[in-house]
């Protein structure tokens, strides 16, 4: 019973789903879909990367009425890159249904934009919680019509203070609604404090721990001081194309950003106090492949859904074991195979004894000795580089229009042009390393001006290529 079929779903939305790549619902669609077709509440319990952006969405879209022009459904994320990520995700599977608006409302981002966007209206919002409280301060959100209210990872909208601005977002919403909460864990403090949100919900929990026919994990212990050189030395044996490496602490990001670089790795950092532009960046960059290696700190990492990521290594053992499943539930995604490696000094160890009681099975220890030695001595650098471009939605600037500029006067083929992400002020684009500054020359002669310009969609906007 776990087609798609077997859902009360129009033939253009199941034709749609079947050319998304949704054949069968993943484990937390198939146990939560009927009841929210149904229209009944619920608590969901899922891990990241279980498909349950597509178990709201589908429910959410099906009793969508397009030709009322009002805010229907309301989906609130702890991160501005998980709203994206959602609002992204729910406009692919909303291309059955006729002229559907979403609108993004994160902070971050200016607020002029957003309100000139509400004042067109919009049938769906997706947003985090602090910038949706602003709307309805200054009275541009109106959601006395929403339908279906979720809160997606609501364990981590608490851990972030955001509560009472929830209660005052679902208060504005009407009694008689839907409500679909999600989150990773469902504690006794968060049941408490959600109940007066939800009515009768149906309760859903998809097992929480990652099956080793998926993610390979191994443990190494090492000295507390050697940590950032063995992180070297287990990137250089298992050669992943892509991993993010965990932090507890922002000052250990900077120092193995340090050490990675110096052994020429391509790496970049993500950690609180970056401002929001820098954020964009690195994670422009590390997702569009012209950085290999993130080092992050759990924080940070919230909300991020990297697709195709070979492995996680954790240079510090996480003190709470639902985050270390949280970080290594980042790997081994879609059913694709995963690697976690974990670093573990001697003071940790007490750490690695709840994962094992936790997870009820012994970790698996493995010898650093029986690394080869030197075994590559050279890191290869990323195979992408990120033109940038100072211009972005507000420039009304699009993919296609950056893609016409690359494959004319840029004198590019499409298989050397890499995702293209288009933010508020600027547009990353990945180009094949080997053609990047080729590129870049052609662009800017093209464009008449000398400098740093290259014209896009009949304009000049100043450029840059990113170095990692």
């Amino acid at each position: 019973m776990t087609s798609f079929a077997t859902l009360p779903l129009s033939e253009a939305f199941l034709a749609n789903l079947d050319s998304l790549g949704y054949r069968e619902m993943t484990e937390i669609q198939a146990q939560s879909l009927p009841s929210v077709m149904e229209g009944r509440d619920l608590i969901a319990q899922a891990k990241t990367g279980s498909g349950k952006t597509a178990a709201f969405g589908i429910g959410m879209l099906c009793t969508l009425n397009p030709a009322w022009f009002a805010v229907q459904g309301l989906v609130m994320c702890p991160t501005r890159e998980l709203a994206d990520q959602v609002a992204n995700e729910l406009r692919r599977l909303a291309r059955c249904v006729p002229n559907v608006k979403i609108v993004v409302l994160t902070g971050g981002s200016p607020m002029r934009p957003q309100i000139a966007s509400l004042e067109f209206g919009a049938h769906i919002i997706v947003g985090t919680p602090g910038r949706i409280k602003d709307h309805l301060g200054r009275q541009s959100l109106d959601l006395s019509t929403v339908r279906t209210l979720v809160l997606d990872e609501a364990d981590r909208m608490t851990d972030m203070g955001f509560y009472d601005d929830i209660a005052d977002i679902v208060r504005a919403c009407p009694k008689r609604r839907q409500t679909l909460l999600f989150s990773a864990t469902y504690p006794d403090d968060i049941r408490q404090a959600t109940e007066a949100f939800l009515a009768d919900p149906v309760e859903v929990t998809v097992e929480a721990q990652h099956s080793n026919a998926k993610i390979q994990q191994h443990f190494y212990e090492v000295g507390f001081d050697d940590r950032d050189q063995v992180v070297g030395r287990l990137l250089k044996h298992y050669q992943p194309a892509s991993a993010i490496i965990f932090c507890n602490t922002k000052i250990h990001c900077k120092e193995l950003l340090l050490e990675l670089r110096k052994e020429g790795f391509s790496a970049l950092a993500l950690y609180g106090e970056l401002e929001q532009r820098e954020r964009d960046e690195v994670l422009a960059l590390f997702a569009n492949r012209s950085c290999s290696i993130l080092i992050a700190t759990d924080v940070a990492a919230r909300g991020l859904d990297i697709a195709n990521l070979e492995a996680v290594i954790n240079a510090d053992v996480s003190r709470d074991t639902e985050i270390h499943i949280h970080r290594i539930g980042r790997t081994g995604r879609v059913g694709e195979k995963g690697l976690s490696l974990t670093l573990c000094a001697p003071n940790e160890k007490k750490w690695v004894k709840l994962i094992e009681e936790y997870q009820g099975a012994p970790v698996e220890w493995h010898d650093l000795k029986k690394l080869p030695e030197n075994e590559y001595s050279n890191a290869e650098p990323a195979p992408m580089l990120t033109l940038c471009i100072a211009g972005g939605k507000k420039d009304k600037l699009r993919p296609g229009d950056v893609l016409g500029a690359l494959t004319g006067d840029g004198k590019l083929v499409k298989e050397q042009v890499g995702k293209i992400s288009v933010t508020e002020f600027h547009t990353y684009v990945a180009l094949d390393r080997r053609i990047a500054y080729d590129a870049y020359d052609r662009l800017n002669e093209a464009s008449g001006m000398g400098g740093e310009f290259g014209s896009f969609k009949g304009r000049n906007f100043k450029m840059r290529i990113i170095e990692v």
